[in-house]
This record gives C-alpha cells, structure tokens and sequence, in this order.
C-alpha cells in the first residue's frame, strides 16, 4: 500500500510524543502544548559525565535510530515533559501492525512520519502524527518463510534507521534494505545471511560516514560472526569482518594494538580453537553498534562462542564474546577486549556502549560505557580498549571480579560447568544480568539508567552436535528469581561513583529498554504490562499506563 509523498507537519497539540511498540500495537502519549511556566528543574550536581560531543549532535527534536545518537545515549533534550507534569500524559491513538509476535522494534520519528517495523514478516509502516497516526505506507519485503524455522529466539526485528531521506533496515532471511522514506519503494536491497547454514538477521542498521554496518544472528546455530559494511548509495559489500578465523578474515592488521596481552598474537582466531572448530564458532554481531566521529572508530560486541557446551571448544575462543574497534573506512581493526574468555555461559558481548567523556581518578577521559550480560559494568577508555573499571551492578555467583591489571574476568571454580553434573546456583543466566535491550544516559544526572534482571540458574550440559541450519548448544538450562524473589531491577548507576544510586525492583524481568529526557524524567517498560515514568533523580514512580500485554520494546 503507498499513499504518496509525505509531507512534513508540525504538531502544534503535541509537546512530547512516545511510542511503546507491544506485542501487536503502538500506543502514543500526548500531552496538550498549553502555556507552561519555567521548568522548576533543581540545579543538578553533575559527576562531570558528559555525551562524547562528535557523537552526539545537539538536540534536534528528532528520532533517527533506535539509540538517538552514534554515542548511543538514548536520551531526548525535550524538556515539555517533566516531573511536574508527566502525570498528565494520556494516550492519542493506537494502532495494530496485525502482527502478534514479539515487537522489539524501537519506533523513529522524522518530521511528523512515525516509521515502525514489525517482527517477521519485518513489514515497515509511515505513520502520520499529524493525522491521528494514520498509516500513509507500508512496505512488505516478504522475506522467505523457512527463516522462522531457524531464528533462535523469536522472529523480532529491533528496527530501522533514517538517513539522508532513507529507510533502512534487515529482514530475518538475511537481506538488507533502503527504501525512500517519502513513499516507501525500494532503492536497493542486499542479500547478506544464508539461511540454510542458520544464519538470520535481527539488528538495526547504523549508518555513519556512507557506511550501512549489519551483523548477522545465530549462534546457537553454529554459525560464524561477522559485521559487515555495505554502501549506504548502491548497498554493495564495502568490507566484511569476520569475527573467528585467520587474521585476514578478521581484518587484523600491523595498526592492531590490543592493549591487553591475551589479546595480542598470530590467528588468534584459529589457535584459540580446536582443530576446525572455529568455523562454527559463533561470535555474531547482532547487537548495537556505536560511532565515534572523532576518532573514525565503530564499536560494537561480539556473541558467544559455539556451541554453550564449553568442554566442547578449550581456548579462548577468540574473537567471540568481546568488543571490537574498527576503522570506518577500512574495517581494519584497531583493539580488541575479550570480557568472558572461554565463555561459559553465553554471555554474549552485544550489548549497547555509551560513548562519554567522564572524569576518572579526576583526569577526564574518552570512555565507553557497558553494562554486560555478565553482570559487569564496565568503563573502558575507548580510544585503546583499557578496562578502567568493572563493577557488579546485579547479582553475580559466577565471577569473582575483573583483574584490572589483565583485563581478565575472574571465574568462580565452584560454578564451572562439568558433565553429568547439574551447577546450581549460577548467577546471572544465559539470557545475562542484562540482555539486549539497552540503557540511557542523562547528561543532567549523569547517571545510566539499566533495565535488567535479577534472575539465576541451574546448568547441566551434554555432548553437541553440528548439523547446518539446527541448534548447536549441549546445555540446559532451568532459571529461577534471584535474592529476594523479585526477576527485574531498573536501576540507576553512577559511572564516576561505580555505585547504584537507586533501584526499582519489579516482579518480572525489565526487558525494554529505557528513554532518559531533558525534563528528568525516565521512562521504561515491564513485562507485566506497565509503562512507567520515574523521576530521574529519585526513581519515583510518577506516572504508569496499563498495556494489553509486555512491553520488551527498547
């Protein structure tokens, strides 16, 4: 369906908008744009953490991509809504995509258009705010139907990015689009993924310096990672990194100076494996990606090795499960940390990383920062990969810290995993202290604001086998709550400090993700339905609104 050209409106009733994508609906808030008097904003005490400037432009009102900005903060400098008012948000319209599978997809706004994609079958939608959320196209890629069959965990998309009047974004059998935002046809697509070995694609697209970077999804399939960089013109192969194998797959170079020495070395990729066993060795690039301008570097994590069972695959495993910088232009890699050599309990490394400029045992410092799926928070600089800090900001049995001086995580012996033995216990679990769905920064606090989970499990493994397009894991695992009974924890950190400055403990995990905005108010969803509103500075709950069903949208 196509209805032409969209033309960009002004909303003059709404003062904020924001989209909670769920199972099978969009829901927008408004709030009328009545005269307001000044923002009784207390003066914050900032901790001296700041967005990295290159990579996150000033406030435009606009929503781009899933995470805001290359610097991945998530954060809107709109300040109309606010803690004294937010309890006036009621809802404007809905709208059903029809489709009943898991929405992950973070909504975009441009102008007054609204562009939503949706799980498979990855269909995209133009909503016009001006018109009461009307749809003014849809564009159905018809992505092939045994890609569900072989899709790990659900058929989600996590959407589409905006650039230079395109759309683009993924579809689970492994293409890549760009389609025109004005009326939604097709400019190009690329095929990437091969779905016969089990490969799909899940991630949204970041699109920085002419580049279009996707990584594949699959490593429970036992398939081989890569992030890849395609054209943003003409959607042809610009460079393709693997994340297992020689150094020529990896786009190691003389210009790679991992500053931690497990790291340094000849086709690590290959002799951190047994025999062959790289080749299958999972590593996918399927999370978020973050872009430093001033320093041309990408960053995004890798995930976990193949298969779970880790007495099938002795080493290091390199390069799974650790986070990489790239040279833009080339892919050639500049650094590499490995947070879970040897991951034992799939710990994926995907996760977002907040580009900051924060102080530092007081010398001011380009950092990223990454609450891991291993339970770590961890502050790295981010122009040579050093571990400044790493703090638990959940409850973790199965590590004993982070030796700064390596970089290496400390394994608690007693939480190995051994055949014919079930480890009780285990916290976090597969799924992480966190997963995907990722944080916010506030510039006005300076505080990251973690949805997670509180959540631990029993671990039995068995021997795994490798057949093309099936499950490659050698584990089961039985999850249970953490202490104090509750599965979820919205919190708020302190990156300067390393400390929890509040917590919101809630009975189901907290898989969305979370909106932090200029007027100090945070916004997340849970999975028994409720979308909340806290104060930033406190963690007041201020306003809620009861969905149909769970919110795992970021």
């Amino acid at each position: 369906m196509q209805d032409g050209r969209a033309g960009r409106k002004h909303l003059p009733i709404l003062a904020a908008a924001l989209l909670v994508p769920l199972g099978a609906s969009a829901f927008l808030f408004a709030t009328r744009n009545q005269a307001q008097p000044a923002p009784a904003f207390e003066v914050p005490r900032p901790n001296g953490a700041v967005p990295a400037a290159a990579a996150s432009p000033p406030e435009d009102g606009q929503w781009t991509m899933p995470s805001k900005n290359p610097a991945a903060t998530r954060y809107s400098g709109l300040d109309e809504v606010r803690r004294e008012n937010v309890g006036q948000l009621k809802l404007a319209f809905t709208f059903d995509t029809l489709n009943r599978k898991g929405q992950e997809a973070a909504p975009i706004v441009v102008g007054s258009i609204m562009y939503l994609t949706t799980p498979y079958p990855n269909q995209i939608w133009a909503l016009d705010l001006a018109n009461g959320g009307r749809p003014k196209w849809v564009f159905r890629p018809h992505p092939e139907k045994a890609s569900q069959g072989v899709a790990c965990c659900d058929v989600v998309n996590r959407g589409a990015m905006y650039a230079n009047g395109r759309l683009y974004f993924t579809t689970l059998d492994g293409n890549v689009f760009a389609i025109d935002a004005r009326d939604g046809h097709q400019v190009w697509r690329t095929k990437l993924a091969d779905i016969s070995h089990g490969e799909t694609i899940t991630m949204s697209p970041l699109v920085v310096e002419g580049k279009v970077l996707v990584g594949n999804a699959g490593g429970e399939m036992g398939v081989r990672g890569w992030l890849t960089a395609l054209d943003e013109g003409s959607g042809k192969i610009a460079w393709k990194a693997w994340s297992t194998g020689p150094d020529k797959d990896v786009l190691i170079g003389p210009n790679f100076k991992p500053w931690y020495a497990a790291d340094r070395g000849t086709d690590l990729g290959v002799k951190t494996w047994p025999a062959e066993a790289w080749k299958i060795g999972g590593g996918t690039a399927w999370g978020w990606v973050a872009y430093d301008p001033a320093l041309k570097s990408v960053f995004y994590g890798t995930g976990n090795p193949g298969p779970w069972n880790p007495q099938q695959r002795p080493g290091d495993n390199k390069w799974t499960t650790g986070v990489f910088a790239r040279d833009i232009a080339t892919g050639e890699a500049k650094w590499y940390y490995q947070s879970s050599p040897h991951d034992l309990f799939d710990h994926d490394d995907i996760n977002e990383q907040i580009l900051l400029d924060m102080p530092v045992n007081g010398q001011m410092r380009q950092v990223m920062a990454r609450p891991e799926r291993n339970g770590y928070f961890y502050v790295m600089d981010r122009g040579t990969g050093q571990v400044l800090s790493a703090q638990p900001y959940g409850y973790v049995t199965a590590y004993k810290g982070v030796d700064l001086k390596t970089g290496r995580l400390q394994v608690n012996e007693e939480k190995v995993p051994k055949m014919g033995t079930v480890v009780r216990d285990i916290c976090p679990t597969a799924s992480g202290s966190k997963d995907w769905n990722p944080s916010a920064f506030s510039p006005r606090t300076g505080l990251i604001y973690i949805p997670h989970t509180n959540i631990c499990m029993d671990w039995s493994q068995a021997p795994a086998n490798y057949i093309a397009g099936t499950p490659y894991v050698g584990a089961t695992v039985r999850m249970k709550p953490g202490p104090g009974g509750n599965r979820g924890v919205f919190t708020a950190w302190d990156p300067v400090r390393r400390a929890v400055v509040w917590d919101v403990k809630e009975d189901l995990p907290v898989w969305s993700g979370a909106l932090a905005t200029g007027g100090d108010v945070v916004f997340y969803g849970t999975l028994d339905g409720w979308f909340k509103a806290v104060d930033g500075r406190s963690g007041k709950v201020l306003w809620q609104f009861k969905c149909a069903s769970g919110i795992i949208a970021p």
